[in-house]
C-alpha cells in the first residue's frame, strides 16, 4: 500500500485571502471615507443655504420698515399679514386699508426678493396662501362645512392678495418670472397661530407669503 505524500503548503492560497482582506478593507474605507465627505458638503450647504435666507429676511425686514409697512416676518422669510390690514370681516374682497397697504408692500416686497442675489438665483416658487381661525362661520354649519366655507374664504383672499401684488408697480422686468412663479392657496384652519396653548384667533386671520428655493421642501 503506497500512501501519497502530502503536498506541502506553497503558502499561496493565504497570500491570496491577505490580499482579498486588504482590498475588502480598503474599499470599506474608500466608502466610508466618501460618505462623510458627501453628508458634509451636502450639510454644510443646507447651512449656507439657511444663512443666505437669514440675510434676505433680515434684509427684506429692513427695507419694509424703512418704508413703515408693517408685517411679520420670520427667520426663514415667510411673512405674514393680518387680515385686518388687508380685509373686512368674513370678507374676500380688499379694503381701501388693503389696497393701500398691499400699494406699499408689494413692489417693496417682489424687488427685495429680486434684488438680492441669492434668492433671485435660487427662488423656485412663492406661495401666497390664506388662514382663516377656527370660530369663523361657528354654529352656522356643520364642522365639515365650516371648515370647507373656511376653505373657500382663505383661498379667495390669497387670490385677491396675488391679484393685486402683480398689478402693483414693481419693477416689471420679472413679471414674466413672477407670473411663473405665484402659487395661490387656501388652508382653511388647519394651521391656527398658538399662544400659551390656546389658539390666538387675530393672528390666525393671515395671509402668509412663502418663498421656496430650488431643491428645498415646501
Amino acid at each position: 500500500m503506497r500512501i501519497r505524500p502530502r503536498k506541502e503548503d506553497t503558502g499561496v492560497d493565504n497570500i491570496f485571502w491577505v490580499t482579498m482582506t486588504d482590498l475588502m478593507t480598503a474599499l470599506v474605507l474608500v466608502f466610508i471615507v466618501l460618505f462623510f465627505y458627501t453628508y458634509m458638503t451636502s450639510y454644510y450647504e443646507k447651512l449656507q443655504s439657511k444663512l443666505e435666507q437669514k440675510k434676505a429676511a433680515q434684509a427684506l425686514e429692513e427695507t419694509l420698515k424703512e418704508q413703515n409697512i408693517d408685517a411679520n416676518i420670520d427667520t426663514s422669510g415667510v411673512v405674514k399679514i393680518s387680515d385686518l390690514e388687508l380685509f373686512d370681516v368674513n370678507s374676500y374682497e380688499l379694503s381701501d386699508k388693503g389696497k393701500q397697504y398691499l400699494a406699499k408692500f408689494s413692489p417693496a416686497y417682489l424687488d427685495s426678493i429680486f434684488s438680492n442675489e441669492y434668492l433671485n438665483n435660487n427662488i423656485e416658487k412663492i406661495i401666497i396662501q390664506g388662514h382663516t381661525d377656527s370660530q369663523t362661520f361657528k354654529g352656522e354649519f356643520s364642522e365639515d362645512e365650516q371648515y370647507m366655507k373656511n376653505m373657500e374664504l382663505s383661498l379667495k383672499r390669497a387670490y385677491e392678495v396675488a391679484n393685486y401684488m402683480t398689478n402693483t408697480p414693481y419693477n416689471k422686468e420679472n413679471g414674466n418670472r413672477l407670473r411663473k412663479m405665484i402659487i395661490v392657496e387656501g388652508a382653511s384652519f388647519s394651521s391656527p397661530i398658538l399662544v400659551n396653548g390656546k389658539e390666538d384667533y387675530a393672528k390666525s386671520r393671515r395671509v402668509e407669503l412663502k418663498v421656496v428655493m430650488k431643491g428645498s421642501e415646501k
